[in-house]
């Protein structure tokens, strides 16, 4: 069965901060959305599996909760969601991963994407396995089995295709700032019968995102242009006003949305504010749910 699902992303907050910290994060998460009428709507929250990357993060990598540590911790605050995560799979040998996403489906997460290593390091690195190997091994572990989708990525459709071979049941994208995915599945439901669920992703930007690059760190991809592009509009979303932002964010959802809606794959929203949930970002995922929602509650054609 699809995700069909509204799923939020929660990064780890800094072990330092504490338990009741992260309780806290929880609390919050339910405050905001109840302020936007999203309190009922959420289905999953999505918790990365935070591991050391390039030395230039414009934000520091400091030691985080454990994603199931922290799930615990959070669960009872949000009654009625579910888990999703990532899992990084080649830093630990298959029995240990084995354990690990054991525990992770005991302990209420849905859902597993398997990521690599960084951006530092070769494929291939490591004493684990690579996730295209996860998706089949584990596959009596946990139903839903993802990897992440990066449309704009050089060879990205053969990439894409081995991984639902092997055994991929959803595909998460790469924050969106364009709507190279609608040209990049409609090109992938031309040349295959795969239709995993696609948890469409979409990053709120702030002002701080001007001054500090986090997002345009995390999308980056250098001598690729199509990226640049999406660089581009991180930066002009930085600079806008409230009202700006929330348009240019809404007109590029409105695009995928309707691009992606008429090709077959089972949809399901992603939602992500790098720099922490705010008030403004649940603000501006609500405007968008009001256009299509998983849920039908939204007022495209599609959900008609």
């Amino acid at each position: 069965m699809p995700l069909n699902t509204i799923a939020l992303e929660l990064v780890p907050p800094n072990l330092d901060r504490g338990a009741d910290h992260a309780r806290a994060e929880g609390a919050k998460v339910l405050r905001l959305a109840e302020q936007v009428g999203m309190s009922d709507r959420i289905g999953h929250v999505m918790i990365p599996g935070m591991i050391d990357e390039d030395d230039d993060r414009p934000v520091a990598m400091t030691p985080k909760f454990d994603v199931l540590d922290f799930w615990s911790l959070i669960s009872p605050e949000l009654p009625g969601v579910r888990g999703l995560c990532t899992q990084v799979t080649p830093f630990l040998q298959p029995t240990l991963l084995r354990e690990r996403i054991t525990r992770l489906s005991a302990g209420g997460f849905d859902g597993m994407i398997f990521v690599g290593v960084p951006r530092t390091m070769n494929d291939g690195d490591g004493s684990g396995i690579a996730p295209v190997e996860a998706l089949s091994e584990f596959c009596d572990l946990v139903d839903h089995r993802g990897s992440i989708l990066i449309p704009t990525r050089d060879n990205e459709r053969e990439r894409f295709r081995f991984k639902c071979d092997a055994g991929a049941t959803f595909a998460m994208t790469q924050l969106l700032y364009s709507d190279t995915i609608v040209d990049f599945l409609t090109d992938f439901a031309r040349t295959s019968d795969h239709r995993p669920d696609v948890l469409l992703s979409f990053g709120f930007v702030p002002s701080l995102e001007e001054r500090n690059g986090l997002i345009r760190w995390l999308i980056q991809d250098p001598g690729n242009d199509a990226v640049r592009a999406e660089q581009a509009l991180v930066g002009t979303l930085a600079r806008s006003e409230t009202g700006t932002r929330q348009r240019l964010m809404l007109d590029l959802y409105q695009r995928v949305i309707d691009g992606v809606g008429q090709l077959g794959f089972p949809m399901s929203v992603h939602f992500e504010s790098p720099y922490g949930i705010t008030a403004a970002a649940f603000d501006t995922f609500a405007r968008m749910l009001d256009y299509w929602s998983p849920d039908g509650h939204g007022e495209t054609l599609l959900s008609r």
